[in-house]
């Protein structure tokens, strides 16, 4: 299988990771059903229990890509994943909340997803077998790529105006970015800390910084809500 957009995205999560979704949503539908090729018939008539908005009850996984796919923010996140990190999981369920144009594992094809939550199946995720691999991808359509990581050289990203088109990418937990990983960035960003651990959980690290990145470039009117 690959993405709707070819370029060799990975397949999206198997059907075993639903048992880790919360009892959530609605039950089935009240009769008449809407006559609207976008919803699915099965979950209409059994109830729709997915993690999703409330505008996407009822309609198929290829509908709501669909509709996504109209509104996908320019934002790349690219994960090393050396050690089948379970933070891997958080980070996807983070970058499909952001919408974002797409999430690069890069290194180990098979990543562990039970912290997705199946939410990579509304996301374009591409594999890539080595640094060298990524770059050229990103490199070939103009994205920057800039590191998240505390290491010596690195700008604070409080104060960093991080690009609209960009790929965050961040290390494994632990070891964080490898060398050949650092090279390969425009620059790279820290994120300010004041305690005693030296360094943030990759997963939480990483939601700080495409919420830096969304500060930015993303407008949202909540007074309607």
């Amino acid at each position: 299988m690959s993405s709707p957009h070819g370029d060799g995205a990975v397949p999206p999560g198997d059907a075993p990771y639903e048992e880790y979704v919360l009892s959530v949503g609605v039950g089935p539908h009240p009769l008449p059903w809407p006559e609207d090729a976008r919803y699915d018939l099965e979950l209409l008539a059994s109830g729709d229990r997915r993690n999703v908005l409330d505008e996407y009850r009822y309609w198929t996984v290829e509908a709501i890509v669909a509709d996504l796919d109209t509104k996908r923010r320019p934002l790349h996140v690219a994960i090393q994943n050396w050690e089948h990190d379970f933070n891997i999981g958080s980070i996807v369920r983070t970058a499909n909340a952001f919408n974002v144009a797409g999430v690069h594992i890069l290194g180990r094809r098979r990543w562990n997803k039970r912290g997705a939550l199946v939410t990579d199946r509304y996301l374009d995720v591409y594999h890539h077998a080595s640094v060298a691999d990524m770059a050229a991808w990103f490199a070939a359509r103009d994205i920057p790529i800039v590191g998240v990581d505390n290491l010596p050289g690195s700008r604070p990203l409080e104060t960093t105006a991080l690009p609209e088109r960009v790929c965050l990418l961040f290390g494994s937990e632990g070891p964080g970015l490898t060398d050949e990983a650092v090279a390969a960035c425009t620059y790279l960003v820290a994120i300010g800390q004041s305690g005693s651990t030296r360094s943030i959980n990759a997963g939480a690290a990483a939601a700080i910084a495409m919420y830096a990145w969304g500060l930015r470039w993303i407008s949202t009117d909540l007074s309607s809500g």
